[in-house]
């Protein structure tokens, strides 16, 4: 009974979020599953890196998809460092790399600390 209000609680949260909020949640989704994909690699299950891997990749496509290229060349370039992140993730999920994942994964934190902040910013 307490997960299905928990599961129409984050049904509300998302359905009824702004756009920057969504993008928030999928930026902190990216941090955690990132985290969730290094630590099944050094655990050795390679089905939870998969998924998590998965996810991750499925988080930047989404983010790409979303970018509108055409405000500025800070976001073509935001757009090459969103691609450059999904195709380091693809092959750290080809080999399971634990170097792959620690390379990309402070990029990961740092767009989502960025991204915070601009929402803080365009708060104020």
């Amino acid at each position: 009974m307490h997960s299905n209000g928990y599961n129409v609680y984050k049904n509300n949260s998302i359905n009824y979020a702004s756009k920057e909020q969504l993008l928030l949640m999928l930026v902190d989704g990216a941090v955690k599953f990132c985290k969730i994909a290094r630590q099944a690699i050094v655990d050795n299950d390679i089905k939870k890196a998969h998924d998590a891997l998965t996810r991750t990749q499925d988080i930047f496509t989404e983010l790409m998809v979303s970018l509108d290229t055409s405000v500025g060349e800070w976001a073509v370039q935001l757009f090459r460092v969103y691609d450059f992140i999904k195709e380091r993730l693809f092959q750290a999920n080809m080999s399971k790399s634990l170097e792959i994942v620690d390379e990309i994964l402070p990029l990961v934190e740092d767009i989502n600390e960025t991204w915070h902040e601009a929402y803080k910013r365009s708060k104020k």
